[in-house]
């Protein structure tokens, strides 16, 4: 959506902290709008390279040193998580760091799995490793911030997002995660600031789009039948855009109060089996949580 400056100037000035209020009836109207995707087909090509590197492991294990052997192991890890095999993946990326203890990518992954599980103080080791190893490493800020919003350290959590952020300013998904963070400590500010990213950096990049949803600058079922499908990149299938779409349309139901909307979106985001993208692999925490603050209120 193009928006003029004065327009956007305005509407920062009269952002608040109060959603618009939505009737079981636009939410029908809206889930019948819904786009089912199919899920996402094991990629043949990571099930051959799996298959090779296994047979490179076993016929010629003696005649790797420790620098190879750790890189194999790293990057078949890396395949099996991208197939959703995540214990495979675990016990490959602990492997790869027996003979390569200084692999910061490894670190990163087994963070990445322990914030899925919930073992934060792990999580919090292996970014920290990480950043030691690689101080400038493109996602630890990210993941390890990721693990704090998940910690419900939102302040921790805000500080990391925000360093992320700043790297790249014209990424939607960066804003995105700055904002779901700071609205847990200062909502209106973090609505405030999300408005002006918005109007300092926004680009053709579509999760811009996103952000004009939780600005209440777009309608749900606009962002649904407008944006969401249109424009898929030369590398980006109809599924991966879905699988990003569910997760933060339900990022913003639980946002609202909406606990059973929200679950239904998680729910839809992880029938994608986009396993590599960082909405798949935290959609079940958040239906779960969604579905349990639904429950706890049809009990009071």
């Amino acid at each position: 959506m193009s928006f003029n400056r004065v327009g956007w100037l305005m509407f920062v000035c009269c952002l608040g902290i109060t959603g618009c209020t939505t009737t079981p009836a636009q939410n029908n109207a809206t889930l019948a709008n819904l786009v089912v995707v199919e899920p996402q087909a094991p990629d043949s090509r990571f099930q051959l390279e799996l298959a090779k590197l296994t047979e490179i492991m076993a016929q010629e294990r003696e005649q790797l040193d420790a620098e190879a052997m750790g890189q194999l192991l790293y990057r078949r890890g890396s395949l099996y998580d991208a197939l959703g095999l995540t214990t495979l993946a675990r016990i490959d990326f602990n492997r790869a760091l027996d003979y390569q203890p200084r692999l910061a990518d490894a670190y990163n992954y087994l963070g990445i799995h322990y914030t899925q599980v919930g073992q934060f103080d792990y999580a919090y080791e292996a970014f920290e490793s990480v950043l030691e190893l690689e101080p400038e490493h493109p996602y630890a800020y990210l993941n390890r911030g990721v693990a704090a919003y998940y910690d419900n350290r939102f302040d921790l959590a805000a500080d990391d997002f925000s360093r992320y952020f700043e790297t790249d300013p014209s990424d939607p998904y960066r804003a995105i995660w700055r904002y779901l963070a700071a609205v847990e400590l200062t909502p209106e500010a973090a609505q405030q600031n999300l408005a002006k990213a918005r109007l300092e950096h926004s680009n053709e990049a579509w999760a811009w789009h996103v952000v004009d949803l939780y600005l209440g600058a777009t309608s749900e079922q606009d962002f649904l039948t407008a944006y969401a499908t249109k424009g898929l990149a030369a590398d980006e299938t109809l599924t991966e855009r879905m699988c990003e779409a569910y997760f933060y349309l339900g990022k913003l139901k639980q946002l609202e109060g909406e606990w059973d909307t929200a679950a239904v979106y998680f729910r839809l985001a992880l029938t994608t089996n986009v396993y590599m993208f960082l909405e798949h692999r935290y959609a079940g925490i958040e239906m779960d949580w969604s579905q349990q603050q639904a429950n706890a209120e049809k009990v009071k």
